[in-house]
């Protein structure tokens, strides 16, 4: 009965006619004293058990960090004086985000689309209710400060596409990543439409003394103190006496 139960469930699931198969270079990251930066190749094929649909096939490959709770706050001259006065919580947005596509947004992915998948930059950061009217302007704000940065990217014409089967990008990640999981997204877009996705995740760590000094701040930051405090204290009295010595 059990087989026959599954057996019917298998026959009824609908058969995708386009499926992602993908890889990454490299799964895991570590972040030593002299990391500056790293590449991540993704690359796949298309799979089909018939032939292709009519119209053109898409592919947009996105590469997302840990989300983060940030504050957006807006300066305003008073008497004189520049001061914080109103302010926005984001309440989720991406440390880190890339976005690859075989053309531009507009023309491979709906607006219906972006909002259900949350793949453009201003749909992957989700703002607390502010109450103020211009709270779209503290988003721009915060997009356009990680822009300058390096820390969202959009290359519309990043992914190379052979004969609609084979596709690559390369993502170029910063010195200053933060810790934690890193998802890849792959999608298949026909008229707009999403066909089919793809996810993986990238693990990015901390290892060597990086990753126990990170520990022991956050996990005992009254002896990371300290110890900062004794290891300022030696190394100042160390200049001194080196200091001393050369002029005498």
């Amino acid at each position: 009965m059990i087989r026959l139960l599954a057996l019917l469930i298998l026959f009824a699931a609908p058969l995708r006619a386009e499926e992602v198969v993908a890889g990454l270079s490299q799964t895991r990251i570590a972040i030593t004293a002299s990391f500056s930066g790293s590449d991540i190749l993704v690359f796949g094929a298309v799979k089909r058990d018939t032939p292709a649909p009519e119209g053109p096939l898409q592919v947009i490959i996105t590469l997302q960090g840990p989300p983060l709770a940030v504050t957006v706050r807006r300066k305003d001259k008073v008497a004189g004086i520049w001061v914080n006065t109103d302010a926005v919580g984001v309440s989720s947005s991406p440390s880190f985000y890339a976005i690859a596509a075989t053309a531009p947004l507009r023309e491979v992915l709906t607006e219906t689309e972006d909002l259900r998948h949350a793949v453009s930059i201003p749909r992957a950061i989700r703002a607390v209710g502010s109450g103020l009217e211009d709270a779209g302007v503290f988003t721009d704000a915060l997009i356009r400060i990680r822009t300058e940065e390096g820390s969202y990217t959009l290359d519309e014409t990043g992914v190379e596409l052979a004969e609609e089967t084979l596709f690559r990008t390369r993502f170029e990640m910063p010195a200053n990543l933060t810790e934690g999981a890193y998802r890849t997204r792959i999608l298949l877009t026909r008229g707009g439409t999403v066909v089919d996705s793809h996810e993986t995740m990238i693990d990015v760590r901390k290892v060597g003394l990086e990753r126990w000094l990170f520990a022991l701040s956050r996990e005992q930051p009254l002896i990371y103190g300290l110890l900062s405090l004794v290891l300022a204290v030696v190394a100042g009295w160390s200049a001194s006496a080196l200091f001393r010595y050369i002029r005498s």
